[in-house]
C-alpha cells in the first residue's frame, strides 16, 4: 500500500456534509476490532484506522492520540485529524510561512518537500507554485501582490483571494506528493517593508480566509491551522487485483469501487446492509420491517425480512403483490373467482401490448426532447452564447467553426479512454483520436466548468477561429453539446518542445540549424499575431511545453487559454497576473499591465532553452530561473559554460553569439528596451538564411535595411560599445568572440 498521506486533494475539495463516522454507529455496532479503543477525545475511529496493536489493517493506518491536547486529538502520521468519513479525511494542516530578510530585503526560502498540496497564498510579492515531488514537472501555482500598504491593512477586497495580497488555485488529481516553494518577486516598491511575512496552506472548498486569519496585523511566529479534506483508499491495486492476489480488505456483503485516484480501493456495505465494511462480519443485514421508513408494504400487508432486503406478503382473503406502490392488497370473493380470471387472462394479454405500444412512443418522444432539453442546456452552460456573442460582435471575418457531435468525439477516443492521453494542462486534458473520415486529431477536454475556466474556454474558441497560420496549431471545430466544452486541433505528432529538451530519457538531439529555424517559426507566429493577424493578440503563455513539433520537427504554437485581443486604440491590457512562473514578465507581475513586449520576454526564455538545454525553472538552480542564470552568464562572459554540447559542437561562435545578444535584448527588465517580435524574426530570419561562413556585418545590414527606425537597438554588438560602423568586424567584436567561447 502507497503512504496514506499520498492521498490526493480532491480537485473540488468539497467540504464533507455527509455523516463522518461509519453507518455501523446508526445501527449500535462497533465500528473497531472487539478490544480496540473506539474514540480519541470526541472523534470516532473506525477499522481499518485503529490504536493499538492489532487494531489497525497495516501501520499507514495507525493513529496515535495526542493525549496533551483539550479535547485529546488523533494524529495520523503526525498530522491532526478532525473527522474521518468512509473515502475521506478531513485534517488540521498548518499553514506555512516564509519571511523576508530585513537586512538584505530577500525572502527566507520555503522549500518543503511535503505530501499535501497547498490552495491558498497570503502575502506580498511573492510567488508560490508546485512541483512534482522528485520530479522538475511544473504542476501550478499564483501570484499574490501588495501595490501598497493598504493591501494588508484594509484586508483584500470583496473578491478575495484574486492577487491582491491573496491568491488561490486549485490542483489537478493525479499527483499524490509535492515539493511547494514560494519565491520572492522583490519589485519597485517591495512589499516586505510592510508586510515581511507570507502564508501558503491547502483548505476546503468552503473555508474562510477573513474569519481565520487577521489581516490588518502582521503574521507573527504562531502555528496557523487550517481544515483541509483528502481521499483515502486501501491499497495500491484494484478491486479485481486485491481479490485474485487474496489480500482483500473487504469484509462479507459489501461492494468494492477503485479509487477514483486510480490507485487503490475502497470498501462500502452492499444494499440493505450497513456497519463497517472493512470488518469481516462488519455489514449486517438492516431489518427493514422495523421501520416503515425502509419499507413499501401495503398497511394490510406482511411484511417479511430477508438478507439484504424484505418482501411483502397480502393475509389470508387478500389478493395483489402487497406494496404501496402496486397493486397493494385488495380483498377476495369466492363466487367472483372465475370472472376475475378470466378477466385477468385477458387483461395481461391485451393491456400490456396497448402500454408497451404507448409507452415506447412516450418515451422515444419525451427522450428526444429530453436529449434536445439537455444539449441546449450544456450549450448555454459551456458558453455557446458567449461564443456567439464575441463572433457576432466582431467586425472581423471569422470561419465557420465546426460544430461536433459527442457520438462522434467518443467514437474518435474510445469513450475518452485514458490509453488515448497525450497530454495534461492546468485548463485540460488532450486525447488522440481519430474521426470517421480517417483523419488524426487533438481533442481538448476542460477539467472543469466553472465560471473563470469557462471564459478561457471561450476565449480559445474565438482567437484561434480568427488566426490562419502555418506555425499555430488549427482549430477544426468543437463540441458544447456535453458536460464539459471540447476543442477538436490538428494532430502535432511529434511531441512538445520541451519534451525534446528536457524530459528525462527522452532528450532527442536537435541539431544548431533546427533550433535556429525552430526558433525562427516560432518568432514568426508571434510576429504574426501581434502585427500580422486581423486583430493584434497577445498570447500571454508562450513557453517550451506549449510548442507543438511535427515529425519534421515543424514547430506549431498552441494553447490560446489565457490568450487576449488587444483593441486598436489600447497599448497594452489590465489584467490579473496569469502566466507559468519563470516564464512571466517582471514587469506585467509588478504593474498587472500585459503587452506585446510580455510575450517577447517569454520567447526570450525559450530561446535560452534552445541554447542552454536548461529549464525556466530548476532544482539545481536554486532560487535562480533561466533568465537571470542568462543574463549574470552574458554579463560575466561565461557564455561558452552554460550552452548545450550540441549546440557549441554544431553552431558557428558568430551566429551562437548573434542569437545570444538577442536573447539578451528580449530578456531586459524593461520592457520598453525589448524588440518587437517583427524585429526579433527578421533577425532570426537572416540567421537561418546564412548556413555558409557567418557574416555578422551582412546580417545586421540586411536588418537596417528591414527595419531602419528600430536599427540602433539591433546594431549594437556589445553592452559597453557605443556605436557601430558597417563595415569589416571591428577588433571589439572578435574581443567579446574570444572572451565568451574561450
Amino acid at each position: 500500500m502507497r503512504m496514506l498521506l499520498q492521498v490526493l486533494l480532491s480537485v473540488h475539495l468539497i467540504t464533507i456534509i455527509i455523516s463522518l463516522v461509519f453507518m455501523a454507529q446508526e445501527a449500535g455496532a462497533s465500528p473497531t476490532k472487539p478490544g480496540c479503543r473506539k474514540k480519541c477525545g470526541n472523534i470516532t475511529i473506525p477499522y481499518p484506522f485503529g490504536m493499538g496493536k492489532g487494531c489497525y489493517l497495516n501501520r499507514d493506518f495507525e493513529i496515535t492520540c495526542n493525549m496533551s491536547s483539550n479535547p485529546p486529538r488523533p494524529l495520523l502520521q503526525e498530522v491532526q485529524l478532525l473527522q474521518i468519513s468512509e473515502d475521506s479525511l478531513r485534517i488540521n494542516d498548518i499553514a506555512r510561512r516564509s519571511c523576508f530578510n530585513n537586512q538584505s530585503g530577500m525572502a527566507d526560502s520555503l522549500n518543503v518537500t511535503y505530501n499535501l498540496p497547498h490552495h491558498f497564498t497570503i502575502g506580498c510579492d511573492i510567488f508560490a507554485f508546485i512541483m512534482e515531488y522528485n520530479s522538475t514537472t511544473y504542476t501550478t501555482g499564483c501570484s499574490s501582490l501588495c501595490l501598497n500598504d493598504k493591501n494588508i491593512s484594509g484586508g483584500f477586497p470583496s473578491s478575495a483571494c484574486s492577487g491582491i495580497s491573496c491568491c488561490r488555485t486549485y490542483l489537478q488529481t493525479d499527483i499524490t506528493s509535492f515539493n511547494l516553494r514560494i519565491r520572492s518577486i522583490n519589485m519597485i516598491t517591495p512589499g516586505w517593508t510592510y508586510e515581511p511575512c507570507s502564508l501558503a496552506f491547502i483548505a476546503e472548498k468552503d473555508f474562510s480566509i477573513r474569519k481565520a486569519f487577521n489581516l490588518s496585523s502582521k503574521f507573527d511566529k504562531k502555528l496557523y491551522f487550517v481544515p483541509a479534506v483528502l481521499d483515502w483508499s486501501v491499497g495500491e491495486v484494484s478491486c479485481h487485483e486485491a481479490i485474485r492476489r487474496k489480500n482483500y480488505a473487504c469484509g462479507q456483503n459489501t461492494d468494492c469501487n477503485n479509487s477514483i485516484q486510480g490507485q487503490g480501493y475502497n470498501c462500502y456495505c452492499s444494499k440493505g446492509y450497513q456497519g463497517n465494511p472493512y470488518l469481516a462480519n462488519g455489514c449486517q443485514d438492516i431489518n427493514e420491517c422495523n421501520d416503515p421508513n425502509k419499507n413499501f408494504c401495503h398497511k394490510m400487508a406482511v411484511c417479511s425480512n430477508i438478507p439484504g432486503s424484505y418482501s411483502c406478503t397480502c393475509p389470508a382473503g387478500y389478493h395483489g403483490d402487497g406494496k404501496k406502490n402496486g397493486t397493494g392488497c385488495i380483498r377476495g370473493k369466492h363466487r367472483h373467482l372465475l370472472p376475475l380470471v378470466f378477466s385477468l387472462g385477458v387483461g395481461i394479454t391485451v393491456v400490456p401490448l396497448i402500454l408497451i405500444a404507448t409507452g415506447l412512443r412516450l418515451y422515444r418522444g419525451l427522450e428526444k426532447r429530453e436529449k434536445k432539453k439537455k444539449k441546449q442546456n450544456f450549450f448555454k452552460k459551456n458558453g455557446g452564447l458567449l461564443l456567439q456573442q464575441q463572433i457576432s460582435s466582431s467586425k472581423e471575418s471569422v470561419e465557420k467553426t465546426k460544430l461536433y457531435s459527442v457520438e462522434e468525439l467518443e467514437k474518435a477516443t474510445d469513450s475518452f479512454n485514458s490509453s488515448r492521453i497525450i497530454g495534461k494542462g492546468g485548463l485540460g486534458t488532450v486525447f488522440k483520436g481519430m474521426l470517421s473520415d480517417g483523419s488524426i486529431v487533438a481533442i481538448k477536454k476542460s477539467n472543469t466548468i466553472d465560471e473563470k475556466q469557462l471564459a478561457q474556454f471561450v476565449n480559445e474558441v474565438f482567437i484561434l477561429s480568427q488566426i490562419n497560420h502555418r506555425h499555430i496549431v488549427r482549430l477544426l471545430g468543437c463540441c458544447l453539446e456535453t458536460e464539459v466544452p471540447l476543442l477538436v486541433y490538428e494532430y502535432v505528432s511529434n511531441g512538445t518542445l520541451s519534451h525534446h529538451l528536457h524530459d528525462e530519457g527522452h532528450v532527442s538531439a536537435i541539431s544548431w540549424k533546427n533550433r535556429l529555424r525552430i526558433a525562427s517559426e516560432i518568432a514568426g507566429a508571434l510576429a504574426y499575431l501581434h502585427s500580422y493577424a486581423s486583430i493584434a493578440i497577445c498570447h500571454r503563455d508562450i513557453k517550451s511545453s506549449n510548442i507543438l513539433l511535427d515529425e519534421n520537427l515543424r514547430a506549431v504554437v498552441s494553447d490560446f487559454g489565457l490568450s487576449r485581443s488587444i483593441p486598436l486604440d489600447k497599448t497594452h491590457l489590465t489584467a490579473m497576473v496569469q502566466g507559468t512562473f519563470g516564464y512571466l514578465d517582471p514587469d506585467y507581475f509588478h504593474s498587472g499591465q500585459f503587452t506585446d513586449k510580455s510575450d517577447v520576454y517569454a520567447f526570450g526564455v525559450v530561446l535560452g532553452e534552445l541554447l542552454t538545454g536548461e529549464q525556466a525553472i530548476s532544482l539545481d538552480r536554486s532560487e535562480q530561473g533561466l533568465a537571470n542564470y542568462f543574463r549574470t552568464a552574458m554579463k560575466q562572459n561565461r557564455l561558452s559554460e552554460i550552452l548545450d554540447n550540441q549546440v557549441v559542437n554544431e553552431g558557428q561562435k558568430e551566429e551562437i553569439f548573434a542569437v545570444a545578444k538577442l536573447t539578451k535584448r528580449c530578456l531586459k527588465l524593461n520592457g520598453k528596451k525589448r524588440p518587437a517580435m517583427k524585429q526579433v524574426e527578421i533577425v532570426l530570419q537572416q540567421l537561418g538564411r546564412f548556413q555558409e561562413p557567418f557574416s555578422v556585418q551582412k546580417t545586421m545590414t540586411q536588418e537596417h535595411s528591414l527595419q531602419q527606425p528600430t536599427c540602433q537597438d539591433y546594431c549594437s554588438v556589445s553592452e559597453r560599445s557605443h556605436s557601430y560602423t558597417f563595415g569589416p568586424v571591428t577588433e571589439e567584436i572578435v574581443q567579446d568572440d574570444e572572451v565568451l567561447f574561450s
